[in-house]
């Protein structure tokens, strides 16, 4: 396992990182209050990843909500306080890279500074071991859920978000909890194809990108996707969600990235999807 070195302070889209070694990536922990099982579960992640990995990448919605990183550098909740404290020690051992989802699209470097991590952009190449890889979140590729991108141009918009985050956090907490049943609401009434990544955006970013492997979550629907993108062969690699909760089926798990190629890896207990989808 490598030391943990100084990452780079600043990240953007245009933004090339050779990482060699073993990389984990993982995304859609979805942690809160409501959640201890999947919280305990993740920390004890972060330990293997400490343990295991060279650099570890945390690509979006790894908490339900974040409504501002006074949450953490305040008073954190109960919940939340044993989360910063692996994430502190694991960033001490290797890189943590984390990447904002549609949950958390508030972290930042106040955030990263707290727990010793480097903020990603929305999507980012990577030079590594098991060749270039495409990595985001996955939102973005939801193109035909044409209310679901008003609404993320909206709220990445930064004088809203500087707005929102001025206010008291009993307020952003209101607002949160009004935003969430609105989207229950409108999900409801929504195809499972539209609430999907689109394959020709997913076509366009690999053909750009000239990447041969794409890795997002976002969709909880794990997967590895054999492509065909210009008559040349291409994967594209799902994230598994997480949830270990008492009385309900467990999900969760991580991506290894080595000289050996990409491994989905699931956690004790949860079923492993189809590896190789059409």
């Amino acid at each position: 396992m490598m030391s943990s070195s100084k990452a780079p302070p600043c990240l953007t889209d245009t933004t090339t990182l050779s990482i060699p070694g073993t990389l984990w990536l993982a995304a859609d922990t979805h942690l809160g209050a409501s959640t201890p099982g999947t919280g305990a579960a993740f920390v004890s992640f972060l330990h293997q990843a400490a343990d295991t990995a060279d650099t570890l990448f945390l690509v979006g919605d790894i908490f339900d909500a974040w409504l501002g990183d006074d949450l953490a550098t305040g008073h954190p909740p109960s919940w939340l306080e044993p989360i910063l404290q692996a994430l502190q020690q694991t960033s001490r051992q290797i890189p943590v890279y984390v990447g904002r989802g549609n949950r958390d699209f508030l972290m930042g470097e106040s955030l990263m500074r707290h727990i010793g991590a480097t903020l990603l952009p929305d999507h980012i190449q990577l030079e590594t071991d098991a060749g270039s890889v495409l990595l985001s979140h996955g939102d973005e590729y939801c193109t035909q859920d044409k209310g679901y991108q008003r609404f993320r141009r909206m709220v990445r918009s930064p004088s809203l978000q500087r707005w929102f985050l001025n206010r008291p956090l009993t307020w952003r907490q209101a607002i949160a909890r009004w935003a969430r049943q609105q989207s229950r609401q409108s999900n409801r009434g929504k195809s499972g194809a539209i609430m999907d990544v689109t394959p020709s955006a997913i076509e366009t970013a690999l053909t750009t990108s000239g990447c041969a492997l794409m890795v997002h979550g976002h969709t909880h629907r794990p997967a590895i996707h054999n492509l065909a993108v210009g008559g040349l062969p291409r994967q594209r690699i799902v994230l598994p969600d997480w949830y270990v909760e008492n009385g309900a089926p467990v999900r969760g798990g991580w991506l290894a990235l080595d000289s050996d190629g990409a491994h989905l890896h699931y956690l004790p207990g949860a079923r492993p999807e189809a590896d190789d989808a059409a």
